[in-house]
């Protein structure tokens, strides 16, 4: 009997440290498909595209991080609250569709990061050795941004009046070079 109880208490505890080494993992809500959300074909080689991406980004107060040829990046940074601080990262990518390179298709994809004002208290003593047990406490508390969440926007709106603008610097190129 004894040795069935202690079978028993050796079981409960390795289950209740079964169940503190477990990790939580979760699906990702990703589902491959034609969905055009994210992509647009342009009658333009992958250069013009990403040249009218950048400036329609410019246009929206982005700062471009990253230029090349068939790549621009842009970030934007907001406060909506006080202790809070959202940036979003943009990302185009242009690559060529056709064989001849006047037919480009553009992905975009935009990453908005959370971030929120934690604060972190610090605290020191001092003692001096010759005069005693004398100590004289310090103490001191900093703010600072801790990102708290991190999403791609899937919002249909947001891509489309990107596109759209894209596509009015991409007119608008067109007309000068006629």
């Amino acid at each position: 009997m004894l040795r069935a109880a202690a079978a028993l208490t050796l079981g409960a505890a390795l289950a209740a440290l079964g169940g503190c080494a477990s990790v939580r993992t979760f699906a990702a809500p990703e589902n491959f498909g034609s969905v055009t959300t994210f992509s647009r074909l342009f009658d333009a080689t992958p250069q013009q595209t990403c040249e009218a991406a950048r400036r329609a980004l410019l246009s929206q107060g982005y700062i471009i991080a990253t230029q090349q040829p068939e790549l621009v990046e842009g970030k934007k940074s907001f406060q909506p609250e006080a202790e809070s601080h959202l940036q979003m990262v943009v990302r185009v990518v242009c690559v060529a569709e056709a064989g001849d390179g006047k037919v480009s298709l553009g992905f975009v994809t935009a990453l908005q990061d959370t971030y929120a004002l934690r604060k972190t208290n610090n605290s020191a003593s001092v003692g001096v050795g010759a005069i005693g047990s004398v100590s004289l406490p310090f103490s001191a508390s900093s703010d600072s941004l801790v990102k708290v969440a991190s999403e791609t926007i899937s919002k249909d709106t947001f891509y489309e009046s990107f596109f759209d603008l894209v596509k009015r610097y991409l007119v608008l190129d067109q007309a000068q070079a006629d």
